[in-house]
C-alpha cells in the first residue's frame, strides 16, 4: 500500500513530461513557390523562404523573403498585354508578422499578417532584339523605389515528423506614393497569390 502513493507520482510525472515535451517550442524553415493572380488572363510566379517559431502552441512569429513577379493590377495589365510592348513592376520584399494556428499537431489550419518593406523594380520587354530591351531595363533600373508592403493570408499546415507542408493564399499590397502608383489607374499595387510550401521543423 506504500508504494501506491510512489506510482501515482510517478506516473503523474511522466504523464506531466510527456505533455510538456508536446507542447515544448519549435521553428521551422521553408521554401515556397506561388503563382500571383494579377488578371483574368495574367499570371506571374513567385517564389521565397520563411521562418517560423512558436511563441505559443497556437502562436507563432514568422520571416519571410521573395520574390513577387508583378504587382500591376488587372485592368493595367490587361491595357498593356493589348499592345506589343510588356511592361511590369516585380518586388524583392522582407517581411515579419504573426501566425494563429488551431487544430490537431498533424492538420494545422492558419491565418496571418505581416508587415514589411518592397523594393520595387520596372521592367520591359517587346521592343525589339536582346540590346534594346536591356538598355531600357538599364534605365529603368535608376526608378526602382522602396515601399512599405504588407500581408493577409491563411491556409492550412500538413505536418508530419519534421516536416511541413503548407498549402495557402496570400493577398499582398504595397503602399506607394510614387509614379509607379499611378499605373494602378486608381487600383492598388498588389498580388492575390496561391502558394505551396515545403520545410522541416527542429
Amino acid at each position: 500500500m506504500r508504494t501506491l502513493p510512489f506510482a501515482v507520482i510517478v506516473v503523474a510525472a511522466l504523464c506531466v513530461t510527456s505533455s510538456a515535451s508536446a507542447q515544448e517550442p519549435h521553428a521551422a524553415v521553408q521554401a515556397f513557390g506561388g503563382i500571383g493572380v494579377g488578371s483574368f488572363t495574367t499570371t506571374n510566379t513567385n517564389f521565397g523562404g520563411a521562418v517560423t517559431a512558436d511563441l505559443t502552441p497556437n502562436i507563432q512569429v514568422v520571416g519571410e523573403a521573395g520574390r513577387i513577379g508583378n504587382m500591376l493590377p488587372s485592368m493595367t495589365q490587361t491595357l498593356i498585354g493589348l499592345g506589343p510592348v510588356n511592361f511590369n513592376v516585380s518586388a524583392w520584399y522582407g517581411q515579419g508578422g504573426v501566425r494563429f494556428t488551431g487544430g490537431s499537431a498533424a492538420l494545422r489550419p492558419y491565418v496571418e499578417t505581416s508587415a514589411g518593406i518592397a523594393r520595387l523594380q520596372p521592367h520591359v520587354s517587346g521592343i525589339g532584339s536582346g540590346l534594346p530591351t536591356s538598355i531600357a531595363n538599364a534605365g529603368l533600373a535608376f526608378l526602382n523605389q522602396t515601399a512599405p508592403i504588407a500581408s493577409l493570408g491563411g491556409g492550412v499546415m500538413i505536418q508530419g515528423g519534421p516536416f511541413v507542408a503548407d498549402i495557402g493564399y496570400r493577398y499582398k499590397r504595397v503602399f506607394s506614393d510614387t509614379w509607379m502608383q499611378t499605373l494602378a489607374l486608381g487600383d492598388s499595387l498588389s498580388t492575390n497569390e496561391v502558394r505551396v510550401g515545403f520545410g522541416v521543423r527542429f
